[in-house]
């Protein structure tokens, strides 16, 4: 891209996502990992608490146009679950950071990238893990509970309400933004946005377009209705994107939300009452 749409790009996100977040971190690429997964090569890191080790591991996937460092590590998850004492494995997802990239909407479809979850939980030998996800990386989470719940000891939904059953997910708008011939040529904001955002996180673009097309996929309410472990839905107060939360833990057998006060769907990632929010329910769940 050229220098000028570099500039609005950083400009755009500077407006919706700390810069320190989409900094790319040196010492976290030094402990990356790769496997197969149906023949897709994906990257992922495995960190492990320097202090006691609960022996209860949290696996967590991030959403569109996004990578493990940008959700997870920039935002300082990485280090909080560590310190708390659990081991952390996160993945970038097909298509999206280390991970190979596809160009076709197919492989994208939820079940797939649900399917490298559970692979890489195979892989690095989890028997079981409580997941966490944000966004996409929460629709992901859903499926892989629904189609493997002996693999998943609670599940947290960040940035995902009633949308993971009536809506499908971020606007189809949104991979034609990615095909567009420059991020200056977009009107729409939420498509500018998420544009310049993919430009941040240096994402391949036409893969960025082929996941939104593949990745559409909802649950019924039977099948939310079905998954029997500890559900955590917490969604920024100001999130216009991902849907009711109280409407989808509602759903849940033993569903719970937790509101993080003041913050819209991109900022909420990071917030501490998210954090802690998060580290109570894992410390209080059955």
């Amino acid at each position: 891209m050229l220098n000028g749409g570099a500039s609005v790009a950083k400009a755009l996100v500077a407006d919706a996502w700390p810069i320190s977040y989409v900094q790319q971190p040196h010492w976290l690429g030094q402990s990356m990992q790769f496997f197969k997964s149906s023949g897709v090569r994906l990257a992922f890191v495995d960190h492990r608490p320097v202090g006691q080790d609960r022996r209860e591991p949290i696996l967590l996937v991030h959403g569109f146009a996004s990578n493990h460092a940008v959700n997870w590590a920039n935002t300082l998850w990485i280090k909080t679950l560590n310190d708390a004492g659990r081991r952390v494995i996160a993945l970038d997802n097909r298509g999206h950071g280390e991970s190979e990239k596809l160009y076709e909407p197919s492989d994208y479809a939820t079940v797939n990238m649900a399917g490298d979850a559970r692979a890489l939980m195979d892989y690095v030998g989890l028997e079981r893990a409580d997941v966490m996800g944000y966004s996409m990386g929460a629709r992901i989470t859903a499926f892989l509970t629904l189609r493997h719940p002996d693999r998943v000891r609670s599940a947290i939904l960040g940035g995902l309400g009633h949308h993971l059953v009536h809506g499908a997910g971020l606007p189809l708008g949104i991979a034609d933004a990615m095909e567009a011939p420059a991020l200056q040529s977009l009107v729409d904001p939420q498509e500018r946005m998420f544009r310049a955002f993919a430009e941040a996180t240096r994402s391949d673009l036409r893969a960025m377009a082929a996941c939104i097309r593949g990745s559409r996929q909802t649950l019924t309410e039977a099948e939310v209705a079905s998954i029997e472990c500890p559900v955590l839905v917490a969604i920024g107060t100001k999130d216009t994107v991902a849907g009711d939360p109280r409407q989808l833990a509602s759903l849940f057998p033993h569903g719970h939300v937790l509101d993080i006060p003041n913050r819209d769907h991109n900022l909420a990632v990071g917030d501490r009452v998210y954090k802690q929010g998060v580290l109570e329910f894992l410390a209080t769940r059955s």
